[in-house]
Parts: structure tokens; C-alpha cells; sequence
């Protein structure tokens, strides 16, 4: 049976064993931490603090108006397995209780979310590759600001990748604009959209 998982915005994760739930950095492999929604829909619409992954061949994953916001977008092709978070914010910190009950707003507690689900379908991580699109600086605060939150959830993202040896296989990321990002599952092939315009396709 071809499945799909998704965690709306207002989501909540499902506990394991041990009781814990949100924010968790670890990408051991695992039971996925995600309710699992089967579809059978060709277009996997992605908000903001959502993340959906298929092995669904046929199966497109998309998100719009991605501004100061970063799409992770992750396949792995051994398996079929392709997968899109959203997120809005760099830390779960800045707002515990919005990360108690809609984890994948966050980068620290979303993207572990999304390599779980993805192991769910059969992904393994040493063969997952990862693409990063988004971070615009849509307010104007420059590049070394504080306040540039597109830059900061970059940032935040190679973080998290990196110390769990994640190796980030492109990015399109910075600028000034938002973005839409279209992703294949069955290629894993992502194409990159401002104003229409295809200005990346990795």
C-alpha cells in the first residue's frame, strides 16, 4: 500500500515508548514519530509548519510563498522515497508551547520529523540526500541581521544536518523574494519557482 505521512499545522506528534514527543534532534533510525494519513492524491500540498513524504511514484510535493521560511527537501532514491518540510522559525525554544503541538514550524524539532517519517517508508539515512530552499531576507534586514530570520533558519538547518552528519547535497537559498518549490518523488529532481520563472532545477 502506497503511504503518505502529513502533520498539519495544529498537528500533534504521536509519543513513543519512552514518553518523550516534540522536539528531538536524534536521526537514529526508529519508529517514525508522526500519525500516518494515507492518500491517494498526486499533489502533496506543503503550509507553513507542515511536512508530508510519499513513495508514491507519481506523487508531486509542493509549497508556496516561501519567504524567510526553508524547505528541506529530502529523497532517497534507493528507496523511492521523497519527503518536503516546511518550517517557519530556527528554534523551538522561542516558543515551547507552539513546539509542544505544532513541531514542524520549528527547524530543530521538524526536521527530525521529516527523516522519521521517511524511515517509516524504507528510508535509509546514509543514503538520504537533502536540498534547502528558501531563507529570503523579504523584510530587508541585511545579511548579518538579527532580525534577517530567513538567515537564521539556514543557519538553523545545516545545524541540525550537520550534527547528525547530514551532508546538504544543494541549496537556493538568501535573496530577497519568495519562492515556490515543486519536488518529484519519483526522481527526487527539485525545481525552484519565483514569479513563475524557473530559477533553479537540482
Amino acid at each position: 500500500m502506497v503511504r503518505a505521512w502529513r502533520l498539519p499545522a495544529g498537528g500533534r506528534v504521536t509519543r513513543d515508548s519512552s514518553g518523550g514527543a516534540g522536539r528531538n534532534e536524534g536521526f537514529s533510525q526508529g519508529q517514525p514519530r508522526v500519525a500516518p494519513r494515507a492518500t491517494d492524491a498526486r499533489w502533496l500540498r506543503v503550509g507553513i509548519g507542515e511536512f508530508a513524504v510519499s513513495d508514491k511514484r507519481e506523487d508531486m510535493i509542493t509549497t508556496v510563498a516561501l519567504g524567510s521560511c526553508v524547505a528541506v527537501c529530502l529523497t532517497e532514491p534507493a528507496a523511492g522515497v521523497a519527503g518536503m518540510l516546511h518550517f517557519l522559525l530556527p528554534e523551538a525554544r522561542i516558543n515551547p508551547e507552539r513546539a509542544r503541538v505544532e513541531p514542524a514550524v520549528f527547524a530543530d524539532s521538524g526536521i527530525p520529523l521529516l527523516f522519521h517519517a521517511a524511515y517509516g517508508l524504507g528510508a535509509q539515512k546514509k543514503r538520504c540526500k537533502v536540498r534547502l530552499v528558501g531563507g529570503a531576507d523579504i523584510a530587508g534586514h541585511g545579511s548579518e541581521g538579527i532580525l534577517n530570520v530567513g538567515r537564521r533558519n539556514v543557519l538553523a538547518a545545516r545545524r541540525v544536518l550537520w550534527r547528525n552528519g547530514i551532508l546538504i547535497d544543494g541549496e537556493e537559498v538568501g535573496g530577497s523574494v519568495p519562492r515556490t518549490v515543486t519536488m518529484a518523488v519519483a526522481s527526487g529532481q527539485v525545481t525552484v519557482r519565483v514569479d513563475g520563472r524557473v530559477i533553479a532545477d537540482f
